[in-house]
């Protein structure tokens, strides 16, 4: 059995698993499940994949994304018996969608850049028919559950894919700056809500500055909260070697445990 044969078979297999835990004898739990009683697990599971692909742990990788196929298997099934829609229909749409969506590998357009491909794929998906109603708007494109940072992104993207961007990432670095500026003008008047404003708007000039410097936000963020609890569990080792915990020293203290954990990382800056 080849490749293809093998991936055939497996998921024609799991789908029956699936069928048969929703059917007359199957488990309780599983034929208790409906559209919005999943959201919930397929969150959980999508939270677990992202955790197992920072780590980049193979093993674990595989068996989240086994996990949320379960919760993809679920939504399809219930789906076919509510006769809303069937498997084969999602598995033909979002492949009509990728060939209508990549016209630089399945037609004669040329997109040399990721940049160029992303402006494409939004101009596709703005001209489909039938997307959009009366009084759309171009921010009902993006998803009110998305973390705070990648809406912020998606908004930007979205605004500059029609022309509302600043030409150079010059005027940004100023912006940062001014909403830096703004933030102690807010402290010295104490108003927590002003505050709060300020500090919400220099996060948004930083998310800014991250997508002309061609990064992503989320994920330049999720690598230093990584960084900073792999450098904070290195410290508690340290401490734990001495028998001490972080109340029994002061920052000082912690602060050179801190800088030794740094230099184990980057040697060469040390």
């Amino acid at each position: 059995m080849n490749g293809d044969d093998a991936a055939s078979a497996a998921w024609t297999e799991f789908l029956s698993v699936v069928a048969k835990l929703r059917g007359e004898n199957g488990c309780p739990w599983d034929k208790e499940q409906t559209y919005r009683s999943l959201t919930k697990f397929v969150l959980e599971e999508s939270h677990e994949l992202v955790a197992a692909a920072l780590e980049e742990d193979a093993d674990k990788l595989k068996e989240e994304l086994g996990d949320l196929l379960l919760e993809i298997g679920l939504y399809c099934q219930i789906a076919s018996e509510r006769g809303d829609f069937s498997v084969s229909e999602v598995l033909s749409g979002i492949t009509k969608k990728l060939i209508r969506r990549h016209p630089h590998v399945f037609g004669d357009e040329k997109l040399d850049t990721p940049e160029a491909v992303r402006e494409r794929w939004d101009e596709i998906k703005r001209a489909e028919p039938g997307r959009y109603k009366k009084g759309h708007s171009l921010m009902d494109e993006v998803q009110k559950g998305l973390p705070a940072l990648m809406r912020a992104q998606r908004q930007q993207t979205l605004a500059a894919g029609v022309g509302f961007d600043w030409d150079s990432v010059e005027p940004v670095f100023d912006k940062v700056k001014e909403e830096l500026a703004e933030v102690f003008e807010a402290r010295k008047k104490g108003s927590p809500a002003e505050i709060a404003g300020e500090v919400g708007d220099l996060l948004y000039a930083c998310v800014n500055l991250a997508r002309h410097l061609k990064v992503d936000a989320e994920s330049a963020l999720l690598g230093c909260v990584e960084k900073f609890s792999r450098r904070y569990r290195q410290v508690e080792e340290e401490l734990s070697k001495r028998n001490l915990t972080a109340g029994d020293v002061d920052l000082e203290y912690l602060d050179a445990l801190w800088e030794k954990a740094k230099e184990r990382e980057n040697p060469d800056k040390a």
